[in-house]
């Protein structure tokens, strides 16, 4: 039986886009993973880029609201911003909320090659905590 995985930020453009890809990869057959925002925007096309330069396409997903969600159980809401870890709504059933707080990029000054470069940091940095949550609840199994 597959976990169920809620990826939560503020608004779904970046952080929670590229969780999702990321541990949709990493955790396989192991996992059914979404994502969402308190306040949806956009995907960034920035997220998409660097997502692209490590083979994950998400250039699919939209930005949804995490009101798309209310109702549904999950195993795990993991939150990736302050913002949504203090407005995360309530899940019912036997949840597991996690934190894990990351810089966001989509509020990078500069030029296009300064944007992506935090682009790729924030990616990287959640792409090894997917990979130690991935690793920690596979072992847990």
């Amino acid at each position: 039986m597959r976990k169920r995985v809620l990826i939560l930020c503020t608004g779904n453009s970046a952080r929670s886009q590229m969780a999702e890809g990321l541990l949709r990869r990493e955790g396989g057959e192991f996992y059914e993973v979404f994502s969402a925002g308190v306040e949806p925007s956009f995907v960034r096309p920035q997220a998409v880029a660097v997502m692209r330069e490590i083979s994950i396409d998400i250039s699919g997903h939209r930005s949804k609201s995490a009101d798309e969600f209310a109702g549904q159980a999950f195993d795990y809401v993991i939150t990736v911003c302050d913002n949504a870890n203090e407005r995360c709504p309530v899940f019912p059933g036997d949840t597991r909320r996690i934190h894990w707080s990351f810089d966001d990029p989509a509020a990078a000054e500069g030029d296009e090659a300064l944007q992506l470069a935090m682009f790729r940091r924030v990616r990287d940095e959640i792409g090894e905590r997917i990979k130690l949550f991935v690793k920690a609840n596979n072992d847990a199994q």
